[in-house]
């Protein structure tokens, strides 16, 4: 069975909006039901290894060096640093660049958020050895801090690649924010949720790429067997937001289709992470949820901007004109569901365009206009 860390929620109505609106981190942990997650001496789940064989990160050249991945949560994790060493030992991984900023003072603990910011770190390290990670902390969970600390990570930082492994419910005025994410040569990634059928925000921004989940099974060296529909993965038709023009070929609703593209999510078929700070045990957790696609889709991207002689902007846009000219630079998922919506072959409200096919899409992107 799996742990949900719970859906966002909105507290005090009497607060201006973005206080008022709480996100939460779409994470599943691997573990007994209605219990803590499971803590074990020895990672289990998909190695980066196999991760990186499966969607054919072991066959890109570049690792991501010179690119500055931002990781953007709520609370942290005071061991961070010593936990991505021991993630990076244990896995033959070479050290990480890692730098921790608290622009508006540093937070109390929170475990569900530091599983998640650690989640975050040691993923997109897996994925893009070579780039600088900078975790920019919001000193809670409101919408004003998280989106305070996405600014602080662009504008202060330089980050390029943005991760949001967080959502809240769609709120009438959230088109209002979309400035925060509409930035020239910047990247912006959020996980699409993990109660099944359903939109978050920020997922729902058309400047934002929104990742969907997937069940992937693998065989002992990483090679895909089958890679379904996540039962849990976030999807839908947004209330508030208007469908992109870039989507207009993919989907006949006039609101934005949620999500665009998609990564392994299932926690029984998930990533494990290395925490010493999780509710006072120290080891490592078997973690799911559309949570772990957002930061390797940045990871994905840093290895794009530095192909490039220039970070790309508009990245949703490049991501469904490839999908228009050649889908073989996605993973098609045609099978499985979230509860209202079917995968189906082309695009669809459970996967998007698919998992990234990492030797294909990777070099389209660094080389689109």
């Amino acid at each position: 069975m799996d742990q949900d860390e719970g859906p966002p929620e909105r507290l005090d109505r009497s607060a201006p909006e973005t206080d008022r609106i709480h996100a939460r981190a779409p994470l599943w942990a691997h573990g007994p039901s209605s219990a803590a997650p499971l803590v074990t001496t020895s990672p289990t789940g998909c190695t980066p290894a196999q991760i990186r064989h499966a969607y054919g990160f072991d066959k890109i050249t570049g690792n991501g060096a010179g690119q500055t991945i931002a990781i953007v949560d709520a609370y942290g994790s005071p061991s961070l640093a010593n936990d991505l060493k021991v993630f990076c030992t244990a896995f033959g991984l070479p050290q990480a660049t890692l730098a921790v900023y608290y622009p508006q003072g540093k937070p109390s603990s929170n475990s569900g958020w530091a599983l998640e910011t650690t989640l975050d770190v040691q993923w997109a390290h897996a994925i893009a050895p070579g780039a600088r990670i900078v975790v920019v902390v919001a000193k809670s969970a409101s919408i004003s801090n998280l989106l305070g600390a996405v600014d602080y990570a662009v504008k202060n930082l330089g980050a390029r690649q943005v991760s949001m492994s967080w959502g809240a419910l769609e709120f009438a005025s959230e088109v209002n924010y979309d400035s925060h994410f509409n930035k020239a040569g910047v990247s912006f990634f959020a996980s699409s949720g993990d109660s099944g059928a359903g939109v978050i925000w920020p997922a729902a921004s058309p400047y934002v790429v929104a990742v969907g989940g997937t069940t992937l099974q693998l065989d002992s060296v990483g090679t895909a067997i089958t890679e379904t529909g996540w039962s849990g993965s976030g999807g839908g038709i947004s209330a508030y937001c208007k469908k992109p023009s870039w989507q207009a070929a993919f989907s006949a609703s006039a609101g934005r289709a949620v999500p665009d593209v998609s990564y392994d999510a299932d926690p029984a078929t998930g990533f494990p992470v290395y925490i010493s700070n999780y509710n006072g045990t120290t080891g490592w957790i078997q973690v799911g949820g559309t949570s772990a696609g957002a930061p390797q889709w940045a990871a994905q991207q840093a290895l794009i901007n530095a192909a490039r002689s220039t970070s790309m902007s508009s990245t949703g846009s490049c991501i469904y004109s490839l999908a228009t000219s050649s889908y073989t630079d996605f993973f098609d998922i045609s099978s499985g569901n979230n509860g209202a919506y079917n995968c189906t072959p082309g695009f669809d409200l459970v996967t998007g365009l698919g998992s990234p096919n990492a030797p294909a899409l990777v070099p389209a992107m660094s080389a689109a206009k």
